[in-house]
């Protein structure tokens, strides 16, 4: 038998599924367009994870049923050192939960807009870290779409975390995406020309990422999203020359991760993406085995003492200006055929996971189990690509739908 606690009317049963009732709830740390983060620890192990929760009237409202869905899947495919890994997931009748690494060293933006530019040493660690994520996550077949400082986490040592796949899809080899993802500062020209793309768009992306924290500005910049599209699809790559300095083979890194064409960009020329990186003379000292077990001491740490987060995400919970998250019992046997078909899809897709009983498995149309061999199909069906809508009057005309967390969390 599992082990029981009554602090509830009915024992919780850590062998049975996992459920809300595992983890007790601490302060909200995130917030998006229809749902929070929050702080939870696990009430048998005592482990704290980040609980990100979508609340399912809201995400129907705003059409995002497929976006939670991929999401899910995605997550389950993945297990990596610089990645924010999923542990958990399951839903109540209210919300569906995904249980995530916690990060509480904060987002990229939080301290690039608070400190200004990076020293080149700390973006340069990042960066490294990055790349392994990026590399690991095309191996399985994974387009990111919208990496920005935004999205990427510090756990309280200081190593960066790719967060928030919403927007991430599966690739294929045989046929480019066309549809329009992420957030448009940071797309790839191939992207917004709409000519068709791949996984090459994501080292574009982090080019960009990279470039805004050594200098605090993007390289391509407007105030409309034709402004925008323009030049980033004709502008010359230009760098300050007076107020910040970078080296001349960080110069270099720049220069060949924002390359117009994707054949010719950092990241895409060698079969391991790696190799682009291990070999150029900016990362020659690196020792990149250590890099990717975190042996390697951040040149950054972000202070612990402090919250490393909008304070009013806690404010939000706790003054009730919206309906607070709390424990609830689910329904008895919902019969799936009364439901609303969002309602029905989110019932039989966005399945239950515990990290701890459940093998990583891949819905990838091959449908292979990730890391050992299996002579049977899975029989998953792949998700759908999502298409963004445009938001009217802002630079970030296609921003990632339908809204990027940014919950500072820690592992």
């Amino acid at each position: 038998m599992g082990a029981l606690c009554c602090c509830f009317s009915e024992p919780i049963d850590f062998d049975g599924e996992v459920n809300l009732y595992h983890f007790d709830l601490h302060r909200a740390v995130g917030k998006g367009a229809f749902g929070k983060v929050r702080v939870v620890e696990h009430k048998k192990t005592k482990k704290l994870y980040a609980l990100k929760y979508v609340e399912k009237a809201r995400c129907i409202r705003q059409k995002a049923v497929a976006n939670v869905v991929q999401e899910r899947r995605l997550l389950e495919e993945i297990d990596h050192a610089f990645v924010v890994n999923m542990r958990y997931a399951f839903q109540d009748d209210e919300n569906c939960f995904f249980v995530l690494d916690l990060m509480l060293g904060g987002d990229l933006r939080f301290h690039v807009e608070r400190k200004g530019p990076l020293p080149e040493k700390v973006v340069k660690f990042w960066l490294a870290q990055l790349a392994s994520a990026i590399s690991y996550l095309h191996q399985q077949r994974i387009i990111h779409r919208d990496l920005k400082p935004d999205n990427v986490l510090l756990d309280s040592q200081g190593n960066a975390h790719i967060t928030d796949f919403n927007v991430a899809i599966h690739y294929s080899n045989r046929r480019p995406h066309t549809s329009v993802a992420g957030s448009m500062a940071y797309m790839a020209p191939e992207v917004l020309a709409r000519k068709g793309y791949s996984w090459q768009i994501d080292w574009w992306s982090l080019g960009i990422t990279i470039y805004e924290l050594l200098f605090n500005k993007r390289p391509f910049d407007g105030r409309s999203a034709e402004r925008m599209t323009s030049t980033i699809l004709k502008d010359d790559l230009k760098f300050p020359t007076e107020s910040v300095h970078c080296s001349d083979d960080g110069i270099n890194v720049l220069k060949q991760l924002i390359e117009r064409d994707p054949s010719r960009r950092m990241g895409c020329r060698s079969t391991d993406a790696l190799d682009d990186f291990r070999e150029h003379p900016w990362f020659g000292s690196l020792e990149w085995d250590k890099l990717e077990s975190k042996e390697l001491a951040a040149p950054f740490v972000p202070d612990m003492k402090t919250a490393n987060f909008d304070v009013s995400h806690e404010l939000d919970e706790f003054l009730m200006v919206e309906k607070p998250l709390t424990h609830t019992k689910r329904k008895a046997n919902a019969d799936l055929e009364k439901l609303k078909p969002e309602l029905r899809q989110l019932e039989e897709q966005f399945t239950v996971y515990d990290f701890d009983s459940s093998r990583r498995k891949s819905y990838y149309p091959h449908n292979q189990s990730l890391g050992q061999s299996q002579t049977e199909s899975l029989q998953l069906q792949p998700t759908a690509t999502i298409a963004e809508r445009s938001r009217s009057g802002s630079p970030d005309a296609f921003d990632s739908a339908p809204h990027s967390f940014r919950p500072p969390y820690q592992s």
